[in-house]
């Protein structure tokens, strides 16, 4: 441990950090992440600045949801895909790789290089039904997590919440 190496529990308790597959616009989908089970995110309202989407699609069985940040339903989301949900996978294949995100919830794309819209064919091919929004509280508040951190001041003083985190230059 003297020369500087991580036990395997220092090796287990960080965050692997994935750099974008590309760069993506954070102005139509400010927020996606593969967690819980889910595809999920926030989606900016095309008609209301002050109005986000709370969508998501399960892993396996691909239902779905989509609510505004009030906790109203969506209305585009009435037995199929809405364009937020359509919007989140194109941005989750931007961030992850179409690969990464088929493989995460569990699409057997035909194509040899899949794309956004093959994912989302695929799954839409399946009939997929509503699910409840009980999630969507959890996803929103992540949101707002985030985007707490872009308010803070630029610093090379530690973050607390993040004291978790491995230092990148650290000195045995």
């Amino acid at each position: 441990m003297g020369d500087g190496a991580l036990s395997v529990w220092e090796k287990s308790s960080t965050a692997r950090v994935v750099p974008s597959a590309r760069p993506r616009k954070l102005a139509k989908v400010p927020f996606v992440e593969l967690a819980d089970g889910r595809l999920q995110g926030v989606v900016s309202s095309g008609s209301d600045i002050g109005r986000v989407y709370v969508s998501s699609v399960e892993a396996g069985t691909y239902a779905f949801t989509c609510s505004t940040n009030n906790n109203r339903p969506c209305g585009g989301a009435r037995g199929m895909f809405c364009n937020h949900i359509r919007a989140l996978i194109g941005e989750a294949v931007l961030q992850y790789g179409a690969e990464r995100v088929a493989r995460y919830l569990k699409v057997e794309v035909d194509a040899a290089e899949p794309d956004a819209h093959a994912v989302t064919a695929v799954m839409t091919a399946t009939r997929p039904s509503a699910a409840g929004g009980s999630a969507a509280a959890r996803v929103f508040s992540r949101f707002l997590r985030n985007l707490a951190y872009l308010e803070l001041a630029p610093s090379t003083a530690p973050v607390p919440e993040m004291q978790w985190f491995p230092t990148t230059r650290a000195v045995a």
